[in-house]
């Protein structure tokens, strides 16, 4: 077997490497080679990382040891499968009683260089620290992965997500940069902003462009109404995560109709940056490829943590192999995908998500004994003639049973609207499995993203005692 590129712990890439401009891969030994190699290397990295952090953080070391298990103990697949998985809870808690980073920070606060989190909306925010050197190995790791999307130096890269805490975009750019492309690091969320951007967009013409996808569908409407086709963006290449909807299929089909581009799907947690580690690539662009040498992706059931086999749902489990500052060490995703292993067009020789991940296990609505997932909504919609663009989901309780209302916009007038109404609720109905009030309004009524979508309003929780 030939040796693994710059395979090493602690990790430092070479900063002037570029591939060969005729090369497909970054790395071409690590993405192709047998993946039971390339698996037997992997869990001796991982031994490596949980001696670094049992030595380094009293969160990690308490954890294990409360379980009796000591980093050496990993001496197969089966024994890492037995490692307890960290959950946000305990994240947030760690950072509650050792401020402000936890005491699973593992490095040094003198060698942190960028501190991110979470929006803290929902409750105490979360810190993410990264070391200098960690952030050059992001930028590295997701460069990489930019040029398996086809962006190559000298390429344009237009960045249209939030720079704050988010750190989506800083993760975009910092890799483009890599990548010795140039980057314009537009932003998103200020009022009017979206105008602008179709402006900036026809006036450069770049490659690429980072976003979420019901951004870049906001972005496609905003065109239209400037009398701009946004196929006159040149665009190649649209990569995207930050929610669900890239690999939804109805969705990937709107975004390539508008940009007639290649509609990239990538992303895991923000806690797990270099978070493009499950990505598609330019030859394999449907799904996303777990990268293993990157992130070690597990797919697990939710309930024992336990991997299930290739072609089962599950929870996503992941762990660091390459990150010195708050490495996590199979945390607990809470969202839901499917896994497969089969040969990829692109030779590269990861697992595969299929159909990319479906949404948080938090955000399935149980109504009536079924399980939907809002982008179940979205796929369907999406296909339907004459939907504007936009739509609601409303669950309320009304006595002891629960309903669920849609909500979607038209661009029929309000008095062609009866077929309309009828044949969308009761295919919709019939698409999830469970009733539905179907309730169409005109176009352009209801709220646009202007980064990340929101659809689901749950009056349920107001009704509960």
């Amino acid at each position: 077997m030939a040796a693994m590129e710059e395979w090493a712990f602690p990790t430092r890439y070479d900063q002037d490497y570029l591939p060969d401009p005729s090369s497909p891969y970054w790395f071409p030994v690590r993405e192709t080679m047998d993946p039971a190699e390339r698996d037997a290397a992997v869990l001796v990295r991982l031994r490596e990382v949980m001696e670094y952090a049992y030595s380094t953080s009293s969160f990690y070391k308490n954890k294990w040891d409360a379980v009796d298990l000591k980093p050496a103990d990993i001496t197969s697949w089966e024994a890492f499968e037995q490692v307890p998985v960290v959950t946000k809870a305990e994240m947030r808690q760690s950072q509650a009683d050792h401020p402000p980073f936890g005491d699973y920070v593992c490095c040094d606060e003198s060698e942190i260089h960028h501190i991110h989190g979470t929006s803290g909306t929902t409750g105490a925010p979360t810190a993410f620290a990264l070391g200098r050197r960690d952030w050059e190995v992001i930028a590295d790791n997701q460069a990489r992965i930019l040029w398996g999307m086809g962006v190559r130096p000298g390429d344009t890269v237009f960045v249209a997500a939030l720079f704050s805490l988010y750190l989506g975009s800083w993760g975009a750019m910092t890799a483009a940069e890599r990548l010795r492309c140039r980057v314009l690091p537009f932003g998103a969320g200020a009022q009017g902003m979206t105008a602008r951007a179709v402006t900036w967009l026809a006036r450069v013409k770049p490659a690429a462009f980072y976003a979420t996808p019901s951004y870049a569908l906001r972005l496609a409407e905003v065109a239209e109404k400037e009398k701009i086709d946004p196929r006159e963006f040149g665009l190649k290449v649209m990569f995207f995560s930050g929610e669900p909807g890239a690999s939804v299929p109805s969705v990937r089909k709107a975004i390539e109709d508008s940009f007639g581009a290649t509609v990239i799907d990538c992303g895991t947690m923000a806690e797990m940056t270099p978070f493009m580690s499950a990505s598609a690539t330019k030859e394999t662009p449907e799904g996303m490829l777990l990268w293993q040498d990157i992130v070690w992706h597990e797919v697990c059931d939710p309930e024992t943590f336990r991997t299930v086999p290739y072609g089962s749902e599950g929870t996503p489990v992941y762990t660091h192999l390459e990150r010195t500052s708050q490495p996590m060490i199979r945390l607990a995703s809470n969202d839901l995908t499917r896994w497969v292993m089969e040969d990829n067009p692109c030779g590269r020789t990861y697992p595969k998500l299929p159909n990319g991940v479906y949404g948080r296990i938090d955000d399935m609505i149980h109504i009536r004994g079924e399980n939907v997932y809002p982008t179940e909504v979205d796929n369907y919609l999406r296909q339907v003639a004459d939907y504007g663009g936009e739509h609601q989901i409303i669950v309320r309780r009304t006595g002891s049973m629960d309903e669920m209302i849609v909500r979607a916009e038209t661009t029929l007038p309000d008095g062609q609207r009866e077929a309309f109404d009828r044949d969308t609720g009761s295919g919709l109905q019939s698409f999830l499995g469970v009733r539905v009030t179907f309730e169409s309004v005109d176009a352009n009524t209801l709220e646009r993203a202007e980064h990340k979508s929101r659809r689901v309003v749950d009056e349920r929780e107001h009704t509960k005692r």
